[in-house]
């Protein structure tokens, strides 16, 4: 057993434009340090598809998905609800991001892998059910999770995003969904300006959504801190049968889009805290997924960490 790897070259294919701080180099700087490192031929690479626009519906709105692909296909340089720039090819890049989170739960759940990581661009969590912002087009991990409930039978699904930026979208998308308890670690005040730790979900959600606004400077003994004594209690109580990370890399310190100050080695001390969660209520069963991180050195560098945690708790 071992750690699979969706690294689908489409997903470089989506452009932004000159100066972008989402750009296709940042798919280069992962695939050429996790080959410096020695970890890209231990790896088990695993073949990506792209989700269906009907897959895209199980968390986005039919006409939100209809907005996204005639923006993108007629030629519009950015989403027309909000900000996020995009290319003739970012229409086929969102939709294998999103199939390559279904291709890595379908191989976590056949048990050809214990977990997995995904490269994949552009990135998803603040993607809303009717809205793509935030560089995001489509919520990658959210979709992922409605689709291991609709074609794996999972009743509980935990989200963990430790990116700089609060997950508005995924926390919009379950904020009243009973079966995923979303946890966001983030630095606040910061884009896109949401993220109230009084904000704990609705209705059949009420007590599902955990925020951890964190002031800036924050790291390793603010985050450790939170996950241990927030995020820890809440998943044994929830018991989650699958677990996904939003693994934005920008609340490393030296992130050009934040003021966090998490290192190399911080990153690996998440992930073990996430995997001995899902280790001890998913049978292991963790997927990973990229969001931000735009300092390409430091991007590499983190993935890195979080990849070799990942391989070293198989």
């Amino acid at each position: 057993m071992s750690t699979g790897l969706t690294a689908d070259i489409l997903c470089r294919e989506h452009d932004p434009g000159p100066e972008h701080p989402e750009c296709p180099e940042r798919f280069d700087a992962i695939v050429g340090a996790l080959e410096d490192a020695c970890l890209w031929d231990s790896l088990v690479k695993i073949e990506a598809r792209s989700a269906t626009e009907r897959e895209l519906q199980l968390c986005h709105t039919s006409d939100y998905v209809s907005i996204a692909k005639h923006d993108i296909l007629e030629g519009a340089p950015d989403l027309t609800t909000g900000d996020t720039a995009v290319c003739e090819r970012s229409w086929e890049a969102a939709l294998r991001a999103a199939g390559s989170v279904f291709s890595a739960i379908d191989a976590v759940f056949a048990a050809r892998v214990d977990n997995a990581f995904c490269l994949v661009r552009p990135p998803g969590h603040h993607a809303s059910p009717a809205r793509g912002m935030g560089f995001c087009v489509f919520n990658n991990l959210a979709l992922g999770a409605c689709y291991a409930r609709k074609t794996k039978g999972v009743g509980r699904v935990l989200i963990v995003d430790w990116d700089v930026h609060h997950g508005n979208g995924t926390q919009d998308i379950f904020y009243q969904d009973g079966s995923v308890l979303v946890f966001n670690a983030y630095q606040s005040p910061l884009y896109p300006g949401t993220g109230l730790a009084t904000e704990t979900g609705a209705g059949a959600g009420l007590g599902m959504n955990l925020n951890c606004p964190l002031p800036p400077g924050s790291g390793r003994k603010e985050f450790f801190k939170v996950f241990d004594d927030e995020l820890r209690p809440a998943a044994d109580a929830f018991r989650p049968e699958l677990v996904l990370i939003s693994a934005g890399f920008d609340s490393r310190h030296g992130d050009p889009l934040g003021n966090l100050t998490l290192t190399d080695d911080d990153f690996a001390g998440l992930t073990q805290r996430v995997m001995t969660i899902a280790r001890d209520h998913a049978g292991g069963r963790l997927v990973s997924a990229l969001e931000g991180g735009y300092n390409l050195a430091g991007l590499a560098s983190a993935t890195v960490a979080h990849v070799q945690a990942l391989m070293r708790f198989t």
